[in-house]
């Protein structure tokens, strides 16, 4: 029996070989968009459509980096973001709470004992005069596959909790 050349193997019996990066660029639409936008505003006010999302995801050695970089939104402003469960929707509630390494069995989450820096990807993107601003957060730990969807952008303030009221934006990505 001949041996088939490795060039003709089926490609689903080669082993996968996964990304560390995950990249998702967008401008902001509104969510009534015809095509669903991969970037949502429910405040155009501050994130006006047509602003531009860049998040940048790294995942090595049991750690995850995210960079968050916008242009065109509200200026002189901060930006509470964090790590949602949910997809953006129509809804702002859509995303779902924040994601948690260590879930609270009780949510909303309130208790500093799981909402806190180190059991939350939490960062601040402070804007410049010209409504540009960068941000970037590492955790000590992996997202679960398929639990952690979107990057949530909060009018609020940095620390504590915040709810579907305060949502300015959301961006799909796969954490």
């Amino acid at each position: 029996m001949a041996l088939l050349p490795a060039a003709l193997l089926p490609l689903a019996l080669l082993p996968s070989v996964a990304s560390p990066w995950t990249v998702v660029e967008a401008d902001f639409d509104p969510a009534s968009a015809f095509v669903p936008p991969a970037a949502i505003s429910y405040a155009p006010d501050l994130v006006p459509y047509g602003s531009h999302v860049h998040v940048t995801v790294l995942r090595s050695e049991g750690r995850t980096t995210v960079e968050v970089e916008l242009t065109g939104v509200a200026a002189g402003r901060t930006f509470p973001a964090h790590a949602h469960t949910g997809r953006c929707g129509a809804e702002a509630a859509a995303s779902g709470p924040h994601y948690q390494d260590q879930v609270d069995p009780v949510q909303p989450s309130t208790d500093p004992a799981y909402a806190n820096d180190r059991n939350e990807l939490r960062m601040a993107v402070r804007t410049d005069d010209q409504g540009a601003g960068t941000a970037t957060a590492e955790v000590p730990w992996s997202f679960r596959p398929g639990e952690a969807r979107s990057i949530v952008l909060h009018a609020g303030t940095p620390a504590g909790a915040h709810g579907p009221a305060d949502r300015v934006a959301c961006v799909d990505v796969d954490l």
